[in-house]
């Protein structure tokens, strides 16, 4: 079975809990892959990260902010399919 961890700082970090829930098809109520859910002190280090990354963001040009939101938009678009057998 999958095990997805958690998105924090830029790195696909696994989780340390143990615990995991379910992420289920709609489609098909199958079970499709798990979850790993944090512990605080990860909840704590990831909520740190981003609103450090939060600042460098806004720190950043708008123009450049809005080529970046334009490249995600083309990138889901370019994906769509794939992006929707996740879903």
């Amino acid at each position: 079975m999958k095990e997805i961890g958690h998105w924090i700082d830029g790195k696909l970090v696994a989780g340390t809990s143990g615990r995991f829930a379910d992420v289920y098809n709609p489609a098909t109520g199958e079970v499709q892959a798990r979850v790993a859910l944090a512990t605080k002190d990860e909840l704590d280090d990831a909520v740190a990260r981003a609103a450090k990354a939060q600042v460098a963001w806004a720190a950043t040009n708008p123009q450049r902010r809005a080529r970046v939101m334009m490249k995600f938009g083309d990138l889901i678009n370019q994906n769509m399919d794939m992006l929707a057998e996740l879903v």
